[in-house]
């Protein structure tokens, strides 16, 4: 068997985790905490405390500038990943948004395309699922069901969203249905067409293919399922030794196909200490870190602040140079003067002349 290439011990069990996708951070629930490491060094950048009860969920937007958490106190938080990363240790920062619309602990969420104006997709035990925008935190759209809803996802093109029941259906829902409603019920009997019908207990988890034609459902029923969208027929089955917690469709790297490939440098060990407030036994001198704002703290002076001590400099220095060479400078002005009342007598000399031409009366 392969051997692991890293064990990292977190302060306590993690509920959900996520990475970044620009690969640079890592976020974990832990109890009603959210933890952000930077991957690079494993530095314990923020610890969030703003929900009430265990972490359920958590999610990037596909720009990696915000992520989205939800918890069972019924909340979904949207964070401003920058303004974390800038806020003072002492200071607790504020979510860009809070939603507070469900009635029940939050079981999953999902992040459209397009950055900050993405759409947001979260689903709760309350038997909704409603669909948000980032950028101004307005509810688009609530769905009701008959059931909780477990997991929910968005095809590429935004224009369905996927539920997964507690009873195993999953619903397919048309985000461009006509007329537009803010509050839909989602009726069974009269959208046969639109549920997927073969797993045996509640749905975890939903990834949808990037050419939209397949739905990959995970259950507790211990089964992955393959599903065609278009018929709703199940095209594969695979079966586990336990309940499925997680699933997902990821294109596949060039190296998985690469016979001699072989695995990646492993991550470090992720501290469990916030980063600044370790014993300096601890931390590591080789390598290069990037931090943002207020994390240079004891890192020598920004470049801006080079920048300006270099520009100071070399302005005193100039300024000694005029005071101290005096005599070279009032000869300088002598020889400008002298170049400037040569240059009026020939601007004379053109005038006079080209008056005499015009002036000439004709022959």
């Amino acid at each position: 068997q392969d051997q692991l290439q890293q064990k990292i011990i977190c302060p306590g069990p993690v509920t959900c985790l996520t990475a970044s996708p620009n690969g640079l951070y890592i976020l974990a629930g832990v109890a009603e905490s959210i933890y952000l490491w930077e991957v690079s060094n494993g530095n314990l950048l923020a610890i969030l405390n703003r929900h009430y009860q265990d972490l359920t969920c958590l999610c990037f937007t596909d720009d990696s500038s915000h992520f989205l958490s939800g918890a069972k106190d019924c909340l979904a938080l949207v964070w401003n990943l920058y303004s974390v990363l800038q806020v003072e240790p002492s200071q607790i920062p504020d979510p860009r948004h809070v939603w507070s619309r469900h009635s029940l602990p939050i079981t999953d969420l999902c992040c459209g395309f397009g950055g900050p104006l993405a759409r947001a997709a979260t689903a709760s035990l309350d038997q909704t699922a409603k669909l948000w925008e980032i950028s101004s935190g307005e509810l688009l759209l609530s769905v009701l069901f008959d059931v909780g809803i477990m997991a929910v996802t968005l095809d590429l093109s935004e224009y369905h969203m996927f539920c997964g029941g507690m009873d195993g259906s999953i619903f397919q829902v048309d985000l461009c249905a006509w007329p537009v409603q803010r509050d839909r019920t989602f009726q069974t009997e009269r959208e046969n067409g639109k549920v997927f019908k073969g797993h045996r207990n509640q749905v975890t988890c939903l990834s949808v293919s990037t050419d939209g034609s397949l739905l990959l459902s995970g259950s507790h029923d211990e089964t992955v399922r393959l599903w065609d969208i278009q018929s709703k027929q199940c095209l594969k089955t695979m079966n586990h030794k336990g309940p499925v917690t997680n699933a997902f469709i990821v294109l596949a790297p060039a190296n998985m196909f690469n016979p001699d490939g072989k695995p990646s440098v492993p991550l470090p060990k992720f501290s469990k200490h916030l980063h600044g407030t370790e014993s300096n036994d601890e931390q590591g001198s080789e390598g290069v870190t990037l931090r943002l704002g207020l994390h240079q703290q004891e890192c020598g002076e920004s470049y801006l602040e080079k920048a300006e001590r270099m520009y100071s400099q070399m302005y005193s220095t100039r300024e000694k140079n005029l005071v101290g060479d005096q005599e070279h400078l009032t000869i300088q002005v002598s020889e400008l003067e002298e170049e400037v009342s040569t240059l009026r007598k020939i601007n004379k000399n053109l005038f006079d002349f080209s008056a005499r031409i015009i002036t000439k009366p004709a022959k």
